[in-house]
């Protein structure tokens, strides 16, 4: 004896649709990056880490600049009149007034400009994408830097990436505690939805499953 199911209403199937799409993923969604120029604006203010290449020129005093200048490993650098000189999380602002009061120890009212050239070993300035991609990697963070133009520098997502289950971690500053929020790789990159881009801040880790079929 064969028993008749209850019929399910089409606008109950329509409802469920979403839910399950909510699921595939964890976490918060951010939102979509704005394209608008209303909306661009400076990055916040880069500190100097480790490994990052620097120009100082002092004003009328080329014997006292260094050109393209490594920080050490160890956080500090080294100039004419001025040995080990802390750098490592100061600003080029910073740095440079730093490095003016200790050569007004030899020279009249110094005036030190300081350039960062190449941005490299300050993690917390960085975005890092590992996971289900052509070619992980650690990048600069620049200013209004979208998850499309990282996936750009990293070749996008290998043949076995699971896209739509990716996620970002970013560090909440006020609690201290990292976030994770979901991303939709998938929906972005293969189908060019530009609803799925959203902004980058600096310190951010985007992270690639493999497909689990």
């Amino acid at each position: 004896m064969f028993h008749r199911l209850p019929l399910v209403p089409l606008a109950a199937l329509g409802l469920a649709a979403p839910l399950l799409a909510a699921c595939a993923g964890s976490g918060p969604q951010l939102p979509s990056a704005s394209y608008s120029s209303s909306t661009i604006a400076p990055s916040e203010e880069y500190t100097i880490g480790p490994l990052d290449e620097i120009t100082i020129h002092v004003w009328r005093n080329p014997e006292l600049s260094a050109d393209k200048v490594r920080v050490r490993p160890d956080g500090r650098l080294t100039i004419p009149l001025v040995q080990d000189i802390p750098a490592v999380g100061k600003t080029a602002t910073q740095l440079q007034e730093y490095i003016a009061a200790e050569l007004s120890k030899y020279i009249e009212q110094p005036i030190v400009s300081v350039i960062v050239n190449v941005p490299e070993g300050n993690f917390t300035q960085q975005v890092r994408v590992i996971g289900a991609t052509e070619k992980p990697a650690s990048l600069p963070f620049r200013a209004n830097m979208t998850v499309l133009d990282a996936m750009i520098a990293v070749g996008g997502l290998n043949e076995f990436a699971a896209g739509n289950r990716a996620k970002l971690i970013r560090l909440d500053r006020e609690s201290g505690k990292q976030v994770e929020y979901r991303l939709r790789l998938s929906d972005l990159i293969r189908r060019g939805d530009a609803s799925a881009n959203v902004m980058l801040m600096p310190g951010d880790t985007i992270i690639i499953p493999e497909s689990r079929f």
